[in-house]
């Protein structure tokens, strides 16, 4: 074979005998370094196109390529034989076994052949790389996502725990309205607490330590406005302190650099829950046998709330314990059948809170604050009105 034919069209000779030519490109006319010969693969026919669908007609004109794998086994050429260990150049050809059909084969330069290639072996007994199947659905999905994907309704109650600390919070008002009024500030401040961090994150605002330390100053306040002023001035105390509560809060938002929605949302949520903080202060204005008969109505109302009843059946049992609640507090405290009526309004504003509270799955938190709170704060103004009317 002539340098020429071994180095075609300007290929680079070792020996320098044939220079490349810059001028020349570079093409492959002659003999190539393929060591297979591949069969001319007639183009498949492509599958018929789904029924009512029409395509342009270039697109059938277009060339099909087969997949990988689907062309016919390629016929390889004469074998050679494998690379000796430790070998770094070429290895004539000789009798040796030819590789597999279709097996990889490595060359080195010029296509000198160094043997089949090596493939990564697997390790024995190894799975494929797939997870585990997803037939379960989403493992995070919350008790809401699964109501309402079940058809029940998403609202869903706190529970028997938050309602026995309202039942004890509630039990303690009733006990120690009658004996002083200092010693009903002990769980009457722990409500009011309660409160003012409860309904922030029942809005969904969390962390609003402003907020809260605003709204729970402004219960003290009113508690104290109260013992100052008596209680013959109980509804001039609770107004002006939520009057000047107000006010507070909206200076406190003026000076906020939040954006002016958020701004809003903060204004509402603080003055909200600074209005039902300073109105739990209402058992502290109320008479001490309508606050005994509230108190002891609410605990027993949250209590059958809690049981696992039906919707209506609930809320009847409810109401009757209340107000069997509010006799029994009656004949305790001497008031008689009158303290029903007070024990009966307690205890519809004790369902409510418990449903405000219970609103759009709130979390473990809003039901040991607010779903502790909300029924106390919520039936402090009618027990301190129906207290006061039946005077």
């Amino acid at each position: 074979m002539s340098s020429d034919q071994q180095y075609p069209y300007g290929a680079h000779d070792p020996y320098a005998q044939n220079p490349p030519d810059p001028n020349v490109t570079q093409t492959w006319e002659g003999q190539t370094w393929d060591t297979q010969y591949q069969p001319v693969v007639e183009p498949a026919q492509p599958a018929p196109y789904p029924q009512g669908v029409q395509y342009p007609q270039a697109a059938a004109d277009t060339a099909y390529l087969p997949p990988a794998g689907a062309a016919p086994a390629a016929y390889p050429l004469p074998p050679e034989a494998p690379a000796a260990p430790g070998a770094t150049g070429p290895v004539p050809a000789g009798p040796a076994a030819a590789p597999a059909p279709g097996a990889p084969v490595a060359y080195g330069p010029q296509g000198a052949s160094y043997g089949p290639a090596a493939e990564p072996s697997a390790p024995a007994g190894a799975e494929p790389a797939y997870g585990a199947p997803t037939t379960m659905g989403n493992a995070r999905i919350t008790d809401a996502q699964r109501a309402r994907a079940e058809g029940r309704s998403p609202i869903i109650p706190p529970g028997m725990q938050p309602a026995g600390l309202t039942a004890v919070t509630g039990l303690l008002l009733a006990a120690t309205a009658g004996v002083s009024p200092y010693l009903l500030l002990v769980p009457l401040i722990a409500l009011q607490g309660l409160t003012a961090a409860g309904w922030f994150r029942l809005n969904g605002m969390w962390p609003a330590r402003q907020g809260i330390a605003l709204a729970f100053a402004g219960g003290l306040a009113a508690d104290v406005v109260l013992l100052a002023a008596g209680r013959e001035h109980a509804p001039a105390a609770i107004v002006g302190t939520l009057g000047v509560w107000v006010l507070l809060t909206l200076v406190l938002q003026l000076r906020s650099h939040a954006a002016a929605d958020e701004r809003m949302y903060g204004l509402m949520a603080t003055i909200a829950s600074a209005a039902l903080t300073i109105a739990a202060a209402g058992f502290l204005a109320a008479a001490p046998d309508a606050v005994a008969a509230g108190g002891a109505a609410v605990a027993v109302a949250a209590l059958a709330r809690a049981l696992p009843l039906p919707g209506a059946v609930s809320v009847a049992v409810a109401l009757l314990a209340a107000a069997g609640a509010g006799l029994a507090a009656g004949a305790v405290t001497g008031a008689g059948a009158q303290a029903a009526l007070p024990a009966l309004g307690a205890g519809v504003c004790a369902l409510v809170g418990l449903r405000v509270a219970s609103y759009d799955y709130p979390s473990r938190f809003v039901h040991m604050t607010a779903g502790v709170a909300l029924p106390l704060t919520a039936a402090a103004p009618v027990v301190y009105l129906l207290g006061r009317a039946l005077g």
